[in-house]
């Protein structure tokens, strides 16, 4: 008698191989067997697949969930979309180190980069610790859905040591390096997965401060790579405008070699150079011909961001006559907003908010209807400032009458990095290098203005069941860049394979019926903090360690994930 039996379903194992038929034997946690169907001995809990897919669970490397994760059990949405395990402390963003005077100012970091809610972050953590074991140590008191794992943040490191000056980026002496070091050596042996950093303008703090570790140089990296090394694991991530793209990466080979530590960066295409992530790709070949490892973290959609009258942003967010309205409750302010004399002074009106949210408020050739089901690869025909074209109306006319639709609940698609020739020739081509690492999902981040947490789910739906617009990719493919690839990354070396001695961390999905609803707002976090969140149905079962964590896209109430300390081996069985 087994503990789970998984009948007739086509299993897909993570490692790329082809789908067929089979079963799948679950005892202590781990798979003990996957054969034919109908081979399989009795179970004390049985799931019958009846021919839907049957995967390793998701592993999302690139999450923010640090403070959520000190509270929420079911880390959701990611732990709606399959994600059985994930890691969170990317960017250079995070909650420990933490003195107890650097609270408040970690958070309104956290809250300026990943627009998370500070209020919710204040009241929905404990600040059980400061130290990062003692953080780790925190996490794992709690049960949760699925197993998270934790990078250490150089924001954090970098205020912990040196206070006021590291917040404001200035130069690390030769010794703060040193005890940067010590602190992400002490962290690694602790279990975290690694360190992140930031090196983008674009991650500010809520005052409106760069990201603490944004300009450090390349010897205070350099020796936190040294540290890492000494400490014998981890990955160095990071997020960067790859402004001189050679000079970045002339810090990062050197890094991997000296450390033997992968570095993973975040590779996505900017409409300010549209061709550049093949260069990113092409020195990261020639960077593993020298001895480094650098792997490209790529998106399975463009970064979007989400407009809407609930949303952080609009086009008409900085106009005088919405400012006036913009705090009344959604039902009053499109009461407002349908009255001609409201309309007309709306749409009169212009805002002056900088260079990058004016490029935001105008391009609207990058404007879309979202729709039902949301359709995050659509024709340039579809754009706002084609449909304006086409009708005869201001793209300002088009854009106000579709967010008042739904009773303003509508959302706009404005995708920001990866869409630049109106498609997704770049995305598709960065997905296919084999080089690359499927992330940047961001769950746990962006509340107000993006939820990317369903990328796993919109693989499958997109890429290997819906694509119209040009080529697909396998589903064999699709699974492994999500299971044993991502695991990979980090030293998972237990998970993302459906085969004896593997955790078993498995999904069970109706690929035909698999549906990805639109995002929506809701008031859910700690001090009723908004976020976007997005929902999926298909999912018959999510099961983390051998125990379902959701059937049929709802809560079993079971809690057997935990967190993941350091890397993990391969299991002799296979």
């Amino acid at each position: 008698m087994h503990d789970l039996v998984i009948r007739d379903g086509l299993v897909v194992d993570g490692t790329g191989a082809p789908a067929a038929p089979g079963d799948v034997v679950v005892d202590d946690g781990v798979v003990t067997e996957v054969t034919g169907p109908g081979r399989a001995g009795r179970g004390r809990h049985e799931i019958h697949a009846d021919g839907r897919l049957v995967t390793p669970g998701w592993v999302d490397v690139h999450t923010h969930y640090d403070g959520q994760a000190t509270w929420d059990p079911e880390l959701s949405p990611s732990g709606w979309h399959g994600v059985t395990t994930a890691v969170m402390g990317n960017c250079g963003v995070g909650f420990a180190p933490a003195a107890p005077d650097r609270r408040e100012w970690l958070i309104q970091l956290m809250e300026g980069v990943e627009d998370i809610p500070g209020t919710a972050l204040a009241e929905g953590m404990t600040w059980n610790w400061e130290t990062f074991p003692e953080y780790l140590d925190e996490l794992e008191r709690l049960p949760r859905t699925v197993d998270v794992a934790a990078l250490v943040p150089h924001g954090a490191v970098r205020a912990y040591v040196m206070g006021d000056r590291g917040a404001a980026n200035e130069p690390a002496t030769a010794e703060e390096i040193v005890r940067m070091g010590e602190i992400v050596a002490e962290a690694i042996r602790a279990g975290a997965a690694g360190f992140s950093t930031t090196r983008t303008v674009l991650h500010r703090a809520k005052d409106g401060e760069l990201a603490a570790g944004t300009t450090a140089s390349p010897d205070e990296l350099l020796g936190i790579g040294d540290a890492m090394g000494a400490a014998g694991a981890g990955v160095f991530e990071m997020a960067s405008d790859m402004v001189v793209p050679a000079d970045e990466f002339a810090w990062m080979a050197e890094l991997s070699r000296r450390s033997g530590r992968t570095v993973t960066f975040n590779c996505l295409q900017s409409d300010v150079w549209p061709e550049q992530w093949r260069e990113l790709l092409e020195l990261s070949d020639r960077a593993a011909e020298t001895g480094a490892r650098i792997v490209p973290q790529v998106a399975g959609r463009p970064a979007c961001l989400m407009f809407g009258l609930e949303s952080s942003f609009h086009p008409f967010v900085a106009n005088p006559s919405y400012r006036r309205i913009a705090r009344l409750p959604l039902s009053e302010r499109v009461a407002q907003m349908h009255t001609p004399e409201v309309r007309e002074a709306i749409l009169a009106e212009t805002a002056d908010i900088g260079d990058f949210g004016n490029y935001m408020l105008r391009s609207f050739h990058k404007m879309f209807p979202l729709g039902d089901p949301p359709d995050y690869e659509p024709a340039p025909s579809q754009s706002v400032a084609a449909i304006a074209e086409r009708t005869g109306r201001r793209p300002e006319e088009v854009v106000y009458d579709l967010l008042l639709e739904r009773d303003g609940h509508e959302l706009l698609y404005f995708p920001l990095l990866g869409y630049s020739h109106g498609d997704f020739g770049a995305i598709q081509a960065m997905l296919e290098h084999p080089g690359t690492v499927l992330g940047l999902g961001d769950g746990g981040a962006h509340c107000g203005l993006l939820c990317d947490a369903s990328l796993p789910t919109y693989m499958l739906t997109h890429w290997v069941r819906d694509r119209h617009r040009g080529g697909r990719l396998g589903l064999e493919r699709v699974v492994a860049m999500q299971t044993s690839e991502t695991a990979a990354l980090y030293g998972y070396g237990d998970r993302g394979v459906l085969a004896p001695g593997y955790r078993a961390d498995v999904n069970v999905v109706d690929l035909d019926g698999l549906r990805l609803a639109p995002p929506e707002m809701v008031h859910d976090l700690p001090a009723g903090g908004r976020r976007l969140v997005q929902r999926a149905s298909g999912y018959g079962a999510t099961i983390c360690a051998g125990v379902p964590v959701r059937v049929d896209d709802a809560p079993t109430g079971e809690r057997p994930g935990r967190l993941v300390r350091g890397t993990r081996p391969t299991p002799t069985a296979s």
